[in-house]
């Protein structure tokens, strides 16, 4: 359980550094509203990451599957996002996708052994 505990960390870790790198540069190269959209989008994907995280802990104990509750989280910001003006759809779903890029960093890392 140790490793896991590290394995969530690092992921949760790589996940902050790589949204914070992609809202300061959406920032600079966008606007403000667009990366603060991204920035919605990538706290949802946090979220949605701790929760997986805590349903894969409850397998085997509590649990026979992962269940899907948890992208409940994402499909209900989208539906908001489409409802208000001020939120913008495509920002939003890029930041929530920024946890997969975590895994992908994490993964090469390991491939690696950086």
């Amino acid at each position: 359980m140790q490793e896991y505990a590290q394995l969530q960390r690092e992921l949760l870790m790589a996940t902050l550094v790589i949204a914070g790198i992609v809202f300061f540069s959406t920032w600079i190269f966008y606007t403000l509203n667009t990366a603060l959209n991204y920035v919605i989008g990538a706290c949802t994907g946090v979220v949605y990451l701790k929760l997986l995280a805590r349903n894969v802990e409850q397998l085997g104990r509590e649990k026979e599957k992962v269940g899907k509750s948890q992208l409940a989280l994402f499909v209900g910001l989208i539906i908001v996002a489409s409802q208000l003006d001020q939120l913008q759809i495509i920002p939003i779903f890029f930041g929530f996708l920024t946890y997969k890029a975590a895994v992908i960093v994490y993964m090469v890392k390991t491939l690696f052994d950086v």
